[in-house]
């Protein structure tokens, strides 16, 4: 029958499920309160991103009108209405669960206040704070008919200010200013102590209480500040979503768009009149461009740097990283690594396994040289960049692979690619065509007379700041099989014009997208033949509707798939033809970002980790890889987290046919999969005599076993004693 049988969840309303899951913490009274409003942050964080990068690129399909829909397989317009209409409904809930929030703080002796309600003391302190602190940052614009408006950040709020009096005729007069609320370089939350409580308030409105003191030089009887905020388009190609032959057809009646074109206008809907409608007319807003009146506060991701005042039960419990048994018994890795390879989880396993590998490397007289891909250039201050640049000074031969074109971190990427180079190192700006989003380290030793190589396979950036909150896996092996390909993908970066065959590891965009279709179909293959049939596919997207088409043929012929998908998921349950295949995303305290595939075939499984989505970018448009896992102690050991996963019936949600982020059904005990995975390598340290991490004291110790006792880790025990 063909595709035109199947149903495919539409990509930007997938996401914004995945946005409500997100949501849903913050609305979660089991959550402690600081983590609530954090995760309103990340919430906030998420929402603008995808006006910024996602909406743009829909209003750009819909420029072209009808004849777009054959070419898209989905109507844009139909898409973008949709869009703002869940974002309406998302938006109320916010706005309700900050109120809770807000009300459930004062009984931690917590309040937020705003200019209005500061006491006579609270005013004076407020008052020199600003004199010191917040007035040395603002730049205030004044506003005219006659001037464009200076650009304005993407990023940022602004405070609309209206400035009137009345002139001796009895008239009113009236000028406009705008003020960037400078949170970039002051505190958006500023805390005010007063017996036993804390009163917060925000630093838009330590301006507004301020407000003649910024225009001290004009003589208006009135000022008022109303928060503004423009989200603008980020720029991204179309064709990263789209082939390049419709982006060919597309562009003969698109109209070129100005680089970072405003998408989004919110403002303060007790704004006057005039006011509005002056700066949407300066602003040059289109008639499918966003207008919504907001409240009084914007720029609500600022809630993920939250003050960290009140208890300690306002927050989740500190789960310090753990010590790795295999790498903690020798003191070199390279020593370890020849022994067996090895599996680091992150965050549960501390990120300095990393970082001594490459200080190793990088003192190591045996060592020659040293590669890696860098998709963002890591962290401020990063000490991944200080050892590679201390390896160069050490004589070592350091290639670094970068990717210019890393989402928001293009400026960054370019700076430390310039200090790099200064050192000496040889960097690569990625591949013609192609964007790098690989996550590998290659390093080249001399051994008995010989070569060997030691190498890094990972699911997520190198970067030190995010291996603390992203669930990732990175394989580390001397496995030749393995190494050998690696240092080919090396080769085809250094020469784009060569190309490799690649027998063991799945590289996009050369064999990738193949190898996952006869992955599927062998399976299909053994579900006729009776043979054992399932997968178990762990990924952050999939969108990719020749691999979703692949998966509803698998649920037709008995394939049991079960699909954990962290952000945008295509599939569509509950059909004829997807009943075989149960599709979960989990949010909880880190940020699910592995990828892990699992296939049965025929009773021999095969298990893959690596930096690939199903996307179509991922699988044509990318230089990614993923990895199989030769050693079957770490299978068993992926296998066991994935099971985990599937079992969560606290953080897990279901992906329907409506997207309605409904939770797994809880049985007797409750199962939270990141606890019980953090319980599950905090007791694999007692074969190894190791205490679970260092800077804990006996007490701490026996305190977060109690916790993890009632956490259940939902697996056999045939399963937990196949790793001993």
């Amino acid at each position: 029958m063909g595709r035109s049988k199947y149903k495919f969840h539409d990509r930007e309303l997938s996401w914004l499920s995945f946005n409500a899951r997100v949501l849903q913490e913050a609305e979660d009274p089991s959550v402690p309160l600081m983590e609530r409003l954090k995760f309103l942050g990340i919430f906030s964080s998420n929402l603008d991103e995808f006006f910024r990068v996602r909406v743009p690129t829909v209003q750009k399909m819909a420029d072209y009108g009808k004849k777009a829909i054959p070419m898209l397989g989905f109507d844009p317009n139909r898409t973008l209405k949709r869009i703002f209409q869940e974002n309406i409904k998302l938006n109320k809930r916010f706005e309700k669960a900050l109120s809770k929030i807000k009300n459930e703080l004062k009984k931690e002796h917590i309040y937020f206040i705003n200019e209005k309600e500061l006491n006579d003391s609270q005013r004076a302190e407020v008052k020199d704070y600003f004199n010191e602190t917040v007035l040395p940052a603002l730049v205030p614009v004044m506003l005219s008919e006659k001037r464009d408006l200076p650009d304005l950040n993407g990023k940022a709020i602004y405070l609309a200010v209206r400035l009137s009096k009345t002139n001796e005729a009895g008239e009113e007069e009236v000028k406009y200013a705008l003020v960037e609320v400078p949170t970039a370089v002051v505190s958006r939350f500023y805390v005010l102590a007063e017996k036993g409580k804390r009163y917060v308030i925000l630093l838009d409105d330590i301006m507004r209480s301020c407000m003649h003191d910024i225009f001290n030089i004009f003589d208006f009887e009135i000022i008022e500040a109303y928060t503004i905020k423009l989200t603008r388009d980020a720029e991204l190609d179309i064709e990263d979503d789209i082939t390049s032959g419709i982006m060919e057809k597309l562009a003969v009646s698109l109209k070129n768009r100005k680089k970072g074109d405003p998408v989004r206008f919110v403002h303060d809907a007790e704004m006057p009149e005039d006011l509005k409608e002056f700066l949407i007319k300066r602003l040059k807003l289109q008639d499918n461009d966003v207008i919504v009146a907001g409240g009084r506060y914007h720029n609500s991701k600022d809630y993920i740097k939250f003050p960290k005042i009140g208890g300690a039960h306002l927050r989740y419990r500190e789960l310090p990283q753990l010590l790795h048994g295999p790498l903690e018994e020798n003191v070199s890795i390279f020593k370890t690594l020849r022994e067996k390879d090895v599996l680091l989880s992150f965050p549960y396993h501390s990120y300095h396994y990393i970082i001594d590998l490459l200080r190793e490397a990088a003192i190591d007289p045996e060592v020659e040289s040293i590669k890696i891909t860098v998709y963002r250039l890591v962290s401020k201050n990063s000490k991944i960049i200080h050892t590679l640049i201390n390896a160069a000074r050490n004589g070592k031969k350091v290639t670094v692979v970068v990717e210019l074109k890393a989402r928001f971190d293009e400026e960054s990427n370019m700076n430390y690619a310039d200090q790099l180079q200064d050192e000496g190192i040889k960097v690569i700006f990625g591949a013609q065509g192609l964007k790098v989003h690989t996550k590998l380290l290659l390093i080249k030793r001399r051994e008995n007379g010989g070569i060997a190589h030691y190498a890094h396979i990972g699911t997520g950036n190198f970067h030190e700041g995010t291996a603390n909150l992203y669930c990732d896996h990175s394989l580390l092996t001397s496995d030749k099989t393995i190494t050998s390909e690696i240092n080919n993908v090396f080769k085809f970066f250094k020469n784009n014009y060569r190309r490799f065959s690649f027998e063991h590891l799945l590289v996009a965009p050369f064999n990738s997208r193949r190898k996952f279709y006869e992955l599927i179909d062998r399976e299909i293959a053994n579900a006729k033949a009776g043979k054992p049939a399932y997968m178990i596919i762990k990924l952050n997207n999939v969108q990719d509707d020749g691999i979703a088409v692949k998966l509803y043929e698998a649920s037709e012929a008995g394939v049991k798939v079960d699909l954990i998908a962290r952000s945008i998921n295509n599939v569509v349950s509950e059909q004829s033809y997807s009943q075989n295949i149960n599709s979960i995303g989990i949010v909880d305290r880190f940020l699910e970002h592995a990828r892990i595939l699992l296939f049965a075939n025929g009773g021999d499984e095969r298990v893959y980790i690596g930096s690939s989505d199903w996307m179509t970018r991922n699988l044509d448009r990318r230089v990614e890889v993923m990895t199989p896992i030769y050693d079957p102690t770490i299978k068993r050991e992926l296998k066991t987290l994935l099971e985990f996963q599937l079992s969560d019936n606290t953080k897990a949600r279901i992906w329907d046919s409506n997207l309605s982020n409904d939770y797994v059904k809880k049985d007797d005990k409750a199962v939270r999969a990141q606890l019980a995975t953090y319980a599950y390598f905090r007791n694999q340290l007692r074969d190894f005599e190791l205490v679970p991490a260092k800077d804990q004291t006996e007490e701490s110790i026996k305190e977060l076993d109690e916790i993890l006792e009632k956490v259940v880790i939902p697996v056999s025990k045939e399963v937990l004693n196949d790793g001993e």
